[in-house]
């Protein structure tokens, strides 16, 4: 019998709204060990075309679940803590510490987290991600790497391959591609 592995990170995405960022956190948490998990309701429906184009293949290989609330998500994780992350925050993600149970939790693309998410006794830190100033916002899917990355640099990559060597050719892939024409 197989054991799934604990994963590096719990992630939720609270009322993703583009499909493409979706994607691209399912193509992250694939690659990283962390389990997505998506609050409804959803912006798009999860045989959307850009979801599964920014994904790639790995739909498959992501740890991946639905929630109908933030509420249920948590309790599903069996977590009684996360971080939030929000442009209205003024601490540092990487100033505030994280421990294993905490989840690491984004809201919406427009609005971000509503204010109850962040009032919530559960809420024990609001992390901001350093901008240049004058900016608006990240992209939720750049967002939701920098701080999985983060939390996964924290844990000493725990469950990465630990020489890459004979596993990479060229690039940042395991994958045997062709030559292109300007290869040659």
């Amino acid at each position: 019998m197989t054991t799934t592995p604990t994963p590096i990170a719990h992630v939720v995405l609270v009322a993703p709204e583009i499909a493409g960022n979706t994607g691209n956190a399912i193509r992250l948490c694939a690659n990283s060990g962390a389990h997505l998990h998506l609050v409804e309701p959803l912006g798009f429906s999860l045989e959307d075309k850009l979801l599964r184009r920014a994904g790639l293949d790995y739909h498959d290989l992501a740890t991946m679940s639905v929630h109908a609330s933030l509420d249920a998500a948590l309790l599903a994780i069996g977590s009684s803590t996360y971080i939030a992350f929000s442009s209205r925050s003024t601490t540092r993600f990487d100033h505030i510490p994280i421990e294993l149970s905490d989840v690491l939790v984004f809201g919406c693309e427009r609005a971000g987290l509503d204010q109850s998410a962040l009032d919530d006794p559960r809420c024990v830190a609001i992390a901001m991600l350093p901008m240049r100033p004058g900016n608006r916002s990240l992209n939720l899917g750049n967002s939701v790497a920098v701080a999985v990355y983060d939390r996964w640099r924290r844990l000493d990559f725990v469950g990465s391959a630990t020489d890459l060597s004979p596993v990479l050719g060229h690039g940042l892939t395991t994958e045997e591609l062709p030559l292109a024409p300007f290869d040659s």
